[in-house]
């Protein structure tokens, strides 16, 4: 196993440079400057993926990619536009595809930390989003850090450059994104077993 920690970075809608996009990217800034490497499957690469189907086993080269670096991973950080109450169609069809590792000695997500971002045009989308999220990342056997991000899409978050527009959106996804690094850390010293 490398000595760094791995954190792996999921977040996006099939227009790039999205909003959701954008806000996964601030936190995996955050973990790299924690030390973490970091993989980033963004909008147009999850957008891309056929639809999971659970008894069809061929599998892409683009989900076995993916499915490889859930193994290796430490931490995940999933960032998702609040859709009519819950998460997009595409990143919960990547989520479903950890079936896959259902029969893996560290099933799912096992002991993995599970940071959860949302973004929506509304205050309600963005909290039964982030609730839904928690949901999926027990179901899935993570621990869910204990901050959440949601943010308010209804006025502009980034300027030209992809800067963060306001410090406090800003500070919450470095905080998602350190703690996912800092679990992470703890669980593989042994500190949180």
């Amino acid at each position: 196993m490398s000595s760094a920690i791995r954190i792996l970075v999921i977040g996006g809608t099939a227009r790039a440079g999205s909003s959701s996009e954008r806000v996964v990217r601030h936190a995996l800034a955050a973990a790299e400057a924690q030390g973490a490497e970091v993989e980033l499957f963004d909008g147009p690469f999850i957008a891309a993926l056929p639809l999971y189907v659970p008894d069809r086993t061929e599998r892409t080269d683009a989900e076995l990619r993916f499915v490889e670096a859930v193994r290796r991973c430490d931490g995940i950080i999933v960032g998702s536009p609040g859709y009519h109450g819950s998460l997009s169609g595409p990143i919960k069809n990547i989520l479903d595809l950890l079936e896959d590792l259902s029969r893996d000695e560290r099933p799912y997500l096992d002991g993995r930390a599970f940071g959860a971002i949302v973004t929506a045009y509304g205050w309600q989308a963005c909290g039964t989003t982030l609730v839904a999220m928690r949901s999926i990342a027990h179901a899935l056997r993570a621990w869910p850090t204990p901050f959440g991000a949601a943010v308010s899409a209804s006025a502009p978050l980034f300027d030209a450059n992809g800067d963060c527009l306001d410090p406090k959106v800003a500070e919450q996804l470095a905080i998602v994104g350190r703690q996912v690094t800092d679990f992470a850390r703890w669980r593989r010293s042994g500190l949180a077993a």
